[in-house]
């Protein structure tokens, strides 16, 4: 049996930067991608290093992108607006639908913002949020 589950009612949420901070839906959010987390190495690989393989040691980690793609909500869209025009980032936190409700709770940026708008379908946002220090995982 598979513990695989669907992205049906998975929230999106975000902070509202209070001390107890709470953290408040935002509504009609279609995917969500990433964060495509990732990490620097350094080639540590020497002339008398043994055995035929490169060597490296960790730098420093990028928490990545978050990429959001929504129905065009004019309140919601507001508040990703105002937190484009803050210089301060801002707190987010992803809510599976899985039986655990596992989340991802991160601080970021907000650095794009478009909407597309065509005739023959629904009017579209999409966000791309720059993730800045750790990204915490609770299962």
């Amino acid at each position: 049996m598979s513990n695989a589950f669907a992205g049906v009612g998975t929230k999106f949420q975000r902070g509202n930067g209070a001390s107890a901070e709470t953290f408040a839906d935002i509504a009609e959010v279609n995917s969500i991608e990433g964060p495509g987390m990732t990490r620097e190495r350094y080639d540590t690989t020497s002339l008398d290093t043994s055995g035929g393989y490169r060597t490296y040691i960790g730098g420093f980690r990028d928490g990545g992108e978050i990429t959001l793609t929504m129905n065009f909500v004019p309140t919601d869209y507001d508040l990703f607006l105002t937190d484009y025009e803050d210089d301060e980032a801002h707190n987010y936190k992803i809510i599976w639908s899985d039986p655990g409700a596992a989340t991802m709770t991160f601080s970021a940026f907000v650095m794009n913002i478009p909407i597309s708008t065509v005739a023959d379908d629904k009017v579209t946002a999409t966000i791309t949020l720059q993730v800045t220090g750790p990204v915490t995982f609770t299962p």
